[in-house]
């Protein structure tokens, strides 16, 4: 296998080195071209807005390897005449050829893959050579000088100059330009044909982007043309057109040459309809009335409708009105005998959308010019109050070598009348394991079963409180509703799920965004809990080492507690009772231990009650997140998100008032299971730089804690941090970095206190590849909690030494929709290990952890 792979390597090196001849398609009297270079007054032109307006560019090169164009070399010039060469070669080929198939079959042959349309796809993978074409060039000249001369340099002159010296048939291209002294804005004026428009200029005059003695920029002509269209249609002018703005730009002769001066005149002229030579004054309308068409259908117009007021609306209908008339009337902005505003008509456009019980709306203005008001209908066209949809997944894992989910969810909308939007989905999934502690002969022997319920509400509902004041409805208010459950059998400890939520959603502007969960709560039991040393076979095995000593097994009293399964003599604990009696014995005392094994038994106990302990959360979080991502495209960005848990202080507040039983550890008891107390914090920030159109560093730093207090001493291992994956540091498996400086003690490590920095170098390789170059460095502790091991736990600055790093590469293929992303991560510094094996011991292939993910980590 090992020698058909190296073969398979070097024919492949072998194709590649025979291409690697980048004339190959570079004809005696053209020039590769190999670099652009960018002079502005001398110096070195870097900006990549610049860089961007040169029409030819050299080929994409990986790490100065021009891979695309090597790959494009590949390609046969002309297949078919190769083809019908090979074809005719020997005289006696296409007579055997026709006797074992037809004359069709041999001309689709030429026409295959691998006679044709393996050649086209090396051309559509790699990247033709780039001849140098001088009318391009004189192009990119014009283009450079237009981009300077829109910024003030109007006398700009520029050249270039093509070196091909230095090797044969490359060449670099050189644009030099003298830029000269920028034009700057001297004085400016303003001529306004309307009244109304006038007055409203006035008033906000102070935030234009044309300034007197700053230098001139045609882009602050055009914002400031974008910046009064949207005033002044706020602002009741509902017909303003951005045409009517033209500017007079006036140069002033009685300066020196050397110091150009211009003088801007803003001209905003009367509206001008087509077809109509005379213009209009632009006048301030407000809305005489508002109507509604609930249920309105496109095809039947003319039937007759009933119509019913409310708060200035008139809504129309027909037979009955579906909705409640306050539903629908929270959704539009557009108010009786307010001012126009175009604001509020994108407000209603989008918090109707937002309800997800009509199709897109159509909002119509009509004006009446003669006392400048406006009628507004706005249709409504409703979507199906039933929908059904079913979903089936194959699935393969470390747990079950086969496995189908079903998932099936019935949505209804406008449940109650107030548009409010109900789904019930239930999911089932079944799975094969190998896992020979399962007593279950079935072939699918794991089971999972489950369902949710949500009902979404889009406004606040909080009982006794007006929020509309706090939260108005063009914030996208939503209340969601949430009752779920799972249950789980023959997978870890045989869970049983309860939750429930009651969260708030609202949106201020398009890039901030808060979520509130007034009551978020989780109860979790653990049916088979004697399955415990199954499932976390690590811990078992550190138990079961230190019952294998001698001292232990010759001891009389911890007699019938071993087992052999295999008959080899190799004994163990026998689960669950040996390991039970085994541990009850040596932390009773009634068998002498040393402090060592006597500490490690404890720590796996208390683990072990830890993990099959049943939990119940009654939590409260806030979540607060901001982007300026303009669009899926945008590469230079950041974002941030603050989240803040606070769990079990209104159940601490009850048991001041209404006494809580408590059981042996005096935890307060809810349902006879201890309830979780703890606060949490979270800070996730994300920052993209692009270094070029098609290249992007990216930064992720996350810092999170949760600390118990009151009725816990630990965090639930829901509500716990672990460290490695494909989306944190891939140089180590999920939960098998940390705690600290310990070498992957458990099967899964987990902590309450996490940090983790990571930076990547994206780049584009051939075609829809891309690579990555990652540093990943982050690791979880345990902080202010039951924890004592200082290998584990966080002590202040001289445990920022514990600091794992991982370093790697990655490929991802681009499928427009998603990224498929592989990444081969290596462990470059290792806390585990001893203080001078830290850096390097691991780096190696052997060593490396491979990762699949789908779409970018951060």
């Amino acid at each position: 296998m090992k020698k058909n792979t190296v073969k398979i390597v070097l024919l492949f090196l072998g194709l590649i080195i025979s291409s690697c001849n980048t004339l190959k398609r570079v004809e005696d009297d053209e020039l590769l071209l190999v670099k652009n270079n960018i002079l502005a007054n001398g110096e070195k032109v870097n900006d990549e807005n610049i860089k961007s307006l040169i029409i030819q560019k050299p080929n994409t090169a990986l790490f100065g390897y021009p891979l695309s164009l090597n790959i494009y070399n590949l390609a046969k010039s002309n297949p078919d005449s190769s083809y019908q060469a090979w074809l005719y070669k020997k005289p006696k080929r296409i007579e055997r050829l026709r006797k074992l198939i037809s004359q069709k079959q041999l001309d689709s042959l030429g026409e295959s893959f691998f006679v044709k349309g393996f050649s086209k796809w090396l051309k559509k993978t790699g990247q033709a050579p780039v001849i140098i074409d001088t009318s391009k060039t004189r192009r990119s000249i014009d283009r450079v000088k237009a981009y300077y001369g829109n910024r003030g340099y109007f006398n700009a002159r520029a050249n270039f100059r093509v070196d091909s010296s230095s090797r044969k048939q490359r060449a670099l291209i050189t644009y030099d330009l003298q830029l000269g002294n920028p034009f700057i804005i001297d004085s400016t004026y303003r001529s306004i044909a309307s009244s109304a428009v006038d007055s409203i200029y006035e008033k906000n005059k102070d935030n234009s982007f044309i300034r007197a003695k700053s230098q001139f920029e045609l882009n602050n002509l055009t914002n400031e043309r974008e910046r009064l269209t949207d005033l002044f249609r706020n602002n009741g002018i509902y017909n303003f057109q951005e045409s009517s703005i033209f500017y007079n730009i006036i140069s002033d002769t009685a300066r020196a040459a050397n110091d150009p001066n211009l003088n801007i005149e803003l001209n905003i002229d009367n509206l001008k309809k087509r077809g109509d030579s005379a213009k209009t004054e632009y006048k301030v309308y407000t809305f005489k009335k508002v109507n509604i068409y609930a249920d309105h259908l496109y095809a039947d117009l003319n039937s007759p409708l009933d119509s019913v007021g409310y708060n200035g609306y008139t809504i129309f209908f027909r037979d009955k009105l579906k909705y409640k008339p306050k539903a629908l009337t929270d959704a539009i902005f557009l108010e009786k005998d307010s001012i126009y505003r175009e604001i509020n008509r994108l407000r209603t456009y989008r918090q109707i959308s937002n309800l997800n019980n009509f199709k897109y709306p159509n909002i119509e203005i009509l004006p009446d010019t003669t006392n400048h008001t406006l009628v507004s209908n706005i249709y409504l066209a409703a979507r199906d109050k039933y929908s059904f949809n079913f979903e089936t997944d194959i699935t393969h894992s470390n747990i079950q070598f086969a496995g189908i989910s079903f998932t099936p969810g019935l949505s209804i909308r406008n449940v109650f009348g107030g548009a409010e939007n109900l789904s019930i989905s239930a999911r089932a999934s079944l799975g094969a394991s190998r896992d020979g502690t399962i007593q279950d002969d079935r072939f699918f022997n794991v089971q999972e079963y489950g369902g949710d319920v949500n009902l979404d509400l889009p406004r606040i509902w909080f009982p006794l409180l007006n929020t509309k004041k706090i939260i108005p409805y063009y914030m996208l208010p939503q209340t969601r509703l949430s009752l779920g459950t799972s249950f789980q059998q023959n997978i870890g400890l045989d869970k049983q799920t309860f939750n429930s939520i009651l969260g708030y959603t609202w949106t201020p502007k398009t890039e901030t965004k808060h979520g509130f969960e007034l009551l978020n709560v989780q109860y979790v039991k653990n049916v088979n809990i004697n399955r415990f040393y199954n499932v976390y076979r690590n811990s078992f095995n550190r138990l079961n080492a230190i019952a294998k000593q001698d001292v232990y097994v010759n001891n009389p009293g911890l007699a019938g507690l071993y087992e052999d399964p295999d008959n080899d003599g190799t004994i163990r604990l026998s689960i669950p009772e040996g390991t039970r009696i085994f541990t009850d014995t040596i932390l009773s005392g009634s068998i002498s231990a040393t402090a060592t094994d006597f500490d490690e038994v404890r720590s796996i106990e208390e683990r072990r009650e830890r993990l099959s302990q049943n939990n119940l959360i009654f939590a409260s979080n806030y979540t607060f997140s901001k982007s300026n991502k303009s669009s899926l495209t945008d590469n230079s960005f950041h974002q941030f998100k603050i989240k803040v848990e606070s769990a079990g202080n209104l159940l601490s507040l009850m048991s001041t008032i209404v006494p809580f039983n408590t059981d042996e550890n005096n935890d307060k008891l809810v349902f006879s299971v201890p309830y979780s107390q703890y606060i949490k914090t979270e800070f996730d920030y994300i920052k993209h730089w692009e270094v070029s159109p098609t290249q992007v560093i990216a930064f992720r730093s996350f810092i999170g804690a949760a600390i118990p207090y009151g009725n816990s001493d630990n965090i639930p291992f829901v509500r716990s941090y672990f460290a490695g994956g494909s989306y944190d540091n891939r140089a180590w498996n999920p939960y098998s970095l940390g705690p600290g400086r310990t070498n992957n003690l458990n099967d899964f490590n987990e902590a309450n206190f996490k940090l983790a920095f990571n930076l990547e170098y994206r780049f584009p390789m051939i075609g829809n590849f891309k690579g990555s170059f990652f540093a990943d460095a982050g690791n979880i502790w345990n902080v202010l909690d039951n924890v004592n091991d200082p290998d584990a736990t966080f002590n202040g600055l001289s445990s920022l030494q514990d600091i794992a790093l991982g370093t790697g590469f990655g490929i991802r293929y681009d499928f427009t929709y998603f990224i498929f992303r592989v990444d081969l991560g290596f462990k470059t510094y290792n806390p585990a290990e001893e203080m001078n094996k830290r850096w390097f011991r691991d780096y190696n292939f052997a060593n490396s952890v491979l990762q699949i993910g789908i779409n970018y980590p951060f």
